[in-house]
């Protein structure tokens, strides 16, 4: 049964003044809570830090039946909300377990720019590093709207490492100025902020401790981490300094942050993978303007070029948004050409949905359906022939792979520029282990090969 959340009151005697104490240790002890997640990089750290935090305070966090389910919910599009709506009702219909709604999807109801009727327990951003009185008002019978508040530092929040994945994320930055007319995430992810550099080299130390080979450095708008005297090539300089760690990778980053700083702490340590991926969201420079984009695709296309100069073995990925207000024909055509002459190694292609609260919502000339989903398929067309030149041209090559898993009888993972391979191995290959791969043949969108005989050095 669907709930309408009721009037939000405030959490009383529940030690708001302590937000990171839970109010009883005993009432999370052995209780067993699930997370959900949706969405990004910054959502999925989020999600296995507030494990780490429940764990610590003796919840015990599962993927089966639970006392508590928590979902971590997106909003940055219409599909995104669907989907958490539709996990609210298949807990409701497994059990009697709380649905709490958790992050930016929350933050989007507190703000009153959408509803969610299916979670008995809402709580936004701000919350995550308190999900120890979350859980536990939950279990106390609290529902409906938790109060907004205060914003904790972001060295407050931190990680558990996976248990069952090669790669960990590590989140430095919060939040974006930029404002883009169709984002939803900015209206809920508050000002930018930083992480400082002592907590977040300890706790990319802490990660390489447990065994991670691969640490993705991640936030909201990296390009914006830190402040008048650190900077993120100053951060990656300093993770790399951990001796033990096999690979660094970034995760989206603007425009802006491609600077020459940031290329040349690429060319300094190979372990800094190279593979940048850029949000574009067009080729064309009046639906970057109507978007908010502070870029034009000169800027674009010199910085593409500043990289693949300095980085010659570079790959690059993309964010693409079709139909959105105003795109015309000529338009669509501009951003199929910049997506033939980059030659990206992978594309994720959206189609806009206007969101409530953003001013896009309210612009004329909306693109019909039926022509956005005609141009999202033919924005994947004009990409995949230079994929696959891309990826010809590695036939032969000897490729480092990360290797993440074995299925059907065959390894999978990825090099150290982001293409994923397949391939047979006659020996044993563990998991979280580099593998010399001789490349046979180009796949859709990756690379099959065989092992070398070559092992991963110590």
């Amino acid at each position: 049964m669907m709930r309408e959340p009721s009037t939000p009151r405030p959490l009383g005697d529940q030690r708001t003044a302590a937000p990171n104490v839970p109010p009883s240790d005993s009432i999370l002890a052995g209780r067993r809570v699930a997370i959900v997640t949706f969405g990004c990089r910054v959502n999925q750290y989020e999600s296995a830090m507030m494990a780490r935090t429940l764990s610590l305070l003796g919840a015990e966090v599962v993927d089966d039946a639970a006392d508590v389910v928590i979902l971590n919910a997106c909003t940055v599009t219409a599909l995104a909300e669907r989907k958490a709506r539709q996990a609210a009702r298949q807990v409701r219909a497994a059990g009697p377990a709380a649905v709490v709604l958790i992050g930016c999807l929350a933050d989007a109801v507190e703000r009153g720019v959408t509803r969610f009727a299916e979670a008995d327990l809402i709580a936004g951003n701000c919350w995550k590093a308190r999900v120890g009185e979350v859980v536990a008002a939950a279990i106390g019978g609290r529902r409906g709207l938790l109060p907004r508040a205060p914003l904790l530092p972001l060295d407050a929040e931190r990680a558990a490492a996976p248990t069952a994945r090669v790669r960990a994320y590590l989140k430095v930055q919060e939040g974006c100025a930029h404002a883009c007319t169709y984002c939803r995430p900015t209206l809920v992810r508050g000002p930018s902020r930083s992480k400082s550099l002592a907590v977040a080299f300890e706790e990319a130390a802490e990660l390489v401790r447990s065994g991670v080979p691969e640490i993705v450095v991640t936030g909201v708008d990296l390009a914006a981490y830190g402040d008048s005297t650190v900077s993120l090539p100053t951060l990656l300089g300093r993770l790399l300094e951990l001796p033990d760690l096999r690979r660094l990778r970034i995760a989206s980053l603007n425009v802006d942050g491609v600077t020459d700083r940031l290329l040349e702490v690429f060319r300094r340590d190979s372990r800094l993978c190279r593979h940048l991926h850029i949000p574009a969201q067009s080729g064309d420079d009046a639906v970057l303007a109507a978007m908010g984009r502070r870029y034009t695709t000169t800027a674009y296309r010199a910085a593409i070029e500043r990289a693949r100069e300095a980085l010659p073995q570079a790959t690059f990925g993309t964010d693409l948004m079709v139909g959105f207000p105003g795109e015309t024909e000529e338009a669509f055509d501009h951003t199929c050409r910049l997506v033939e002459d980059v030659r990206f190694s992978n594309l994720h292609v959206f189609r806009f949905s206007p969101r409530p609260g953003t001013p896009a919502a309210a612009f004329a000339d909306a693109v019909p359906s039926p022509v956005q989903r005609s141009r999202a398929g033919r924005v994947l067309d004009a990409w995949r022939p230079g994929l696959g030149r891309l990826l010809d041209g590695r036939i032969g090559t000897v490729e480092d792979v990360l290797v993440e898993d074995r299925s059907g009888g065959r390894y999978h993972g990825y090099t150290s520029d982001y293409i994923r391979v397949a391939f047979d191995s006659p020996t044993l290959r563990p998991i979280g282990r580099e593998c010399p791969v001789r490349i046979a043949r180009a796949a859709a969108e990756g690379l099959e090969g065989v092992s070398e005989d070559r092992d991963d050095p110590d």
